[in-house]
């Protein structure tokens, strides 16, 4: 994402927090990114269409916190419980952000962009699933990448379900966090 485009998105994600999606306005979306309108057109036809943008920065810090806290070394087990945590704080931390993006992706038409935009996310998952077949670790006859795509929806579920939708309470939240590494463990073990 080239340096303009990247400051008219993180723009919109303040307006959109600050109005809503609704009430925000390209006027105000350029005058915080510090650009002339006519330039944010060049890069999106509508206001709507900057949302699939704040995802994939989401889907960049994401991942740059998965690599920060990662170390390729240690057990899938440890790996898939280092997942959960990130999964889980980074939803509590970005909750308002994730619900902009639930708002914004019911009102977009560009609902193939969102696959393309965890691509990413989806190699990195897949990536650490092969080592861990590799290493006989979890069950080796699944496909990674699919089982990636499950593996992403069921922890980001799991934490929206709980910081999201249904705000509950820390000692929940860690029983969710401890059911949710059991079932993807039992789901992927080794025959």
């Amino acid at each position: 994402m080239d340096d303009k485009k990247r400051k008219i998105t993180l723009s919109a994600l303040n307006v959109f927090k600050e109005k809503g999606i609704e009430k925000a306005t390209v006027s105000e979306i350029v005058k915080g990114a510090g650009i002339a309108q006519g330039t944010f057109y060049l890069y999106f036809p509508s206001k709507l269409s900057v949302i699939p943008a704040i995802a994939e920065v989401m889907i960049e810090k994401a991942i740059s916190l998965f690599h920060e806290q990662m170390d390729n070394q240690v057990p899938f087990t440890e790996q898939l419980q280092i997942l959960i945590e990130i999964v889980f704080e980074y939803t509590e931390n970005y909750r308002e952000i994730y619900a902009l993006l639930y708002v914004g992706l019911g009102s977009n038409q560009q609902l193939n962009e969102w696959e393309a935009i965890y691509e990413p996310y989806y190699e990195l998952i897949s990536s650490l699933l092969r080592n861990a077949q590799q290493n006989g670790e979890v069950c080796d006859n699944l496909h990674a990448k699919r089982t990636a795509t499950l593996l992403i929806g069921l922890l980001e579920t799991a934490a929206e379900q709980s910081y999201l939708y249904d705000e509950q309470n820390e000692e929940t939240i860690q029983l969710k966090k401890r059911d949710v590494y059991e079932f993807a463990m039992n789901a992927l073990k080794t025959n």
